[in-house]
């Protein structure tokens, strides 16, 4: 068959692997000069596959106050006049029970390890360069109360199959050493060993070289725009770009922030909104001062995964229009925050900033599978955790329209409620 799959970040690259490696005629279009450049291309870098709680909990409630009274808060809102963004906060807020945050880590949890899987099969079958590690995951909690409510998630998790651990100050500063300066406020840390990194756009590089050297090659066609989706019928009969009409037999759409505006005129909603998100890659200058084990600093909500020689810093998240556009301010917190975490491990006079927008759902779940459109696909709306579930969504995407059938439930996860 032909496949056409519209956007070549990570989880249009991941989709195509899979239908490439099932012996289809796969062709990636993508607005960019090469794959990656936008939400993918300085992520986190974290590979969270147990440590996937969605951000709508009953907890969020009682911080989304004092979070919108300061301008360091971890999740920043400007009100827009986008309906869009309204409706997904009205949404997102209803999603912020037990229930509803339980069931939703449940899906999650089948699906990351499921991705965890066919990530370390992926490895052992291509030599692929990605700063890939297996180092595992502290999440770090300087506050007593969200310690012990940690720890009963992980008790819950455990029950569905997370390995972790709860550690005190003491346990976690001897696991990661580079933490000895925050050691007096730390409280406690969960800490999770099956937990990788990698960089994100080494890996979809990587990835397009694999499927771009063997037989029967992914064709990559890049600055192509798409303008619209042809229906005809129940199906689509094509894609309208900057470069004419292209045409297949099935089409997914992973274009992240961009999926909406294109569905709505086939009057498909995904629910689906940027939360941007920022980023520091810095040069290495102390060895023994940088983490080696992925640390996520959990009141600050800022991740940090040692990719190479840099230490990628990651976090925040601003509610704040769909311009991906660098607000210094966000960067002068990510820069203060390493500083006062891992003094003297890196040189900030090399600064590596970047903001990327995160195609977040109001439950945190992405949105994959079949559309009205009987050859019209979606692999759209995975948030933080695109590297992570990248693979699993790209695999069962291939296996539905191969008629294979998902080897994880779908339900949450398609159009369907």
């Amino acid at each position: 068959m032909k496949v056409l799959i519209l956007g070549a970040g990570v989880a249009g690259v991941a989709c195509a692997y899979y239908f490439w490696r099932d012996g289809h005629q796969v062709t990636v279009i993508d607005r960019n000069r090469d794959v990656a450049l936008e939400t993918s291309f300085a992520n986190g870098g974290q590979l969270s596959y147990s440590y996937v709680a969605p951000l709508a909990s009953p907890s969020v409630i009682p911080k989304i106050p004092p979070w919108l009274l300061r301008r360091d808060s971890p999740l920043r809102f400007r009100p827009e006049l986008d309906l869009d963004q309204w409706r997904w906060i009205v949404e997102f807020l209803a999603a912020c029970n037990n229930a509803t945050a339980d069931r939703t880590t449940q899906r999650l949890l089948r699906l990351a390890f499921y991705s965890r899987d066919l990530m370390h099969e992926l490895v052992h079958t291509h030599e692929m360069d990605f700063d890939y590690v297996q180092n595992g995951k502290l999440v770090v909690h300087t506050n007593r109360a969200s310690f012990e409510s940690a720890t009963r998630l992980m008790e819950y998790q455990r029950t569905l199959g997370a390995e972790q651990q709860a550690l005190d100050a003491r346990a976690a500063v001897e696991m990661e050493p580079a933490l000895t300066h925050i050691a007096p406020r730390i409280c406690g840390a969960i800490y999770t060993p099956s937990e990788d990194a990698g960089d994100t756009y080494k890996f979809c590089h990587e990835l397009k070289r694999v499927m771009t050297t063997g037989p029967n090659p992914v064709e990559y066609r890049f600055r192509v725009e798409v303008q619209r989706l042809l229906p005809w019928r129940g199906r689509l009969m094509g894609v309208d770009t900057n470069y004419g009409v292209f045409e297949a037999d099935h089409y997914v759409l992973a274009l992240g922030t961009n999926a909406p505006n294109l569905l709505k005129p086939l009057g498909i909603r995904v629910p689906v909104y940027p939360l941007k998100g920022y980023s520091l890659s810095l040069p290495i200058t102390d060895d023994r001062a940088a983490p080696r084990i992925s640390v996520t600093d959990f009141k600050r909500k800022v991740v940090y995964a040692r990719l190479g020689d840099e230490l990628r810093v990651a976090g925040m998240a601003d509610i704040s229009g769909r311009r991906a556009v660098i607000d210094g301010e966000r960067v002068d917190q990510l820069v203060a925050e390493v500083n006062n975490t891992f003094p003297g491990a890196t040189d900030y006079r090399k600064l590596g900033p970047w903001c990327g927008m995160r195609p977040a759902t109001p439950k945190g779940t992405p949105v994959i599978g079949p559309t009205p459109h009987a050859n019209l696909w979606l692999d759209v709306g995975h948030g933080a955790l695109g590297f992570t579930l990248a693979l699993a969504t790209g695999r069962i995407l291939a296996d539905l329209v191969g008629d294979h059938g998902s080897r994880v439930p779908l339900d949450g996860f398609t159009l369907s409620p």
